[in-house]
């Protein structure tokens, strides 16, 4: 009896100890916290004090918007018309940037250039810059590879993004190496040969549309998920139950 009960117990240590390697080897990792057009939650969408914001919480990426205006300026800026956040009207396209200067939003801040972003994120987050305008790829590519070639930011430190994935095609041809990844707000594994063709790093879905069995094929296509707009502390716990590898936030201080 005595020699049953200590191998009894041996065999529970045992079971306890494989039971804690398995554990650890299990633990899922924190998605990427990505701050939604800065830190949109608290500031308004895509101005400084909300990429300042993102920057305060301690988000490593933010994500941002970019349209080309009549002038030649890459604007940062969601909406293809000025109309929701701001005291103007009409298509932002039509603007020059003298125009824009008489342009305040709600809270009385004005539209960035995306140059003014990229001096004050450089050392500080990567940058997700999502292409909404048409025509937005060679001046985009342009002003990175300034950038980079400045020694203010690496490659490695931008992802552009886009719904529009004729914009992606372009940005790839003007572009061989910077990372790319596919917006999809239907099915996401229906981006995957897009994804591949423009040789992405990620396909970035919608976060209702993705389970555990969309990510995994989706990792074993090759590329990441990022998903999008996930704000709740449910859905982001569901997020990372699913092993995506980042989310865009509208509250980079959440946790999982």
């Amino acid at each position: 009896m005595k020699t049953h009960t200590g191998l009894t117990n041996k065999i529970a240590i045992l079971l306890l100890l494989v039971s804690g390697i398995s554990c650890k080897n299990n633990a899922m990792k924190d998605p990427m916290i990505i701050g939604h057009r800065g830190a949109m939650g608290y500031e308004t969408e895509n101005t400084i004090a909300s990429l300042e914001k993102a920057l305060a919480l301690g988000a490593p990426m933010v994500e941002i918007d970019v349209f080309i205006i009549a002038s030649g300026e890459l604007v940062v800026f969601h909406d293809d018309q000025l109309d929701r956040l701001t005291n103007a009207s009409g298509s932002i396209v039509d603007y020059t940037w003298n125009d824009l200067q008489g342009v305040r939003l709600s809270t009385g801040q004005s539209i960035p250039l995306l140059s003014e972003v990229l001096d004050l994120l450089a050392g500080k987050a990567q940058l997700n810059i999502e292409l909404k305008g048409p025509n937005t790829a060679l001046p985009v590519s342009k002003i990175v590879n300034a950038a980079v070639a400045s020694g203010a930011w690496v490659l490695d430190d931008f992802v552009i993004s886009s719904f529009d994935w004729p914009l992606l095609l372009q940005m790839r041809l003007e572009n061989s190496s910077i990372p790319l990844a596919v917006l999809t707000e239907e099915d996401p594994l229906e981006a995957i040969p897009m994804a591949r063709t423009v040789n992405a790093i990620a396909v970035n879905p919608y976060f209702k549309n993705v389970d555990a069995a969309v990510v995994k094929s989706i990792h074993q296509a090759g590329f990441k998920v990022f998903t999008w707009t996930v704000n709740e502390p449910e859905d982001l716990a569901q997020m990372k139950a699913f092993g995506v590898d980042g989310v865009f936030t509208n509250y980079p201080d959440r946790s999982f």
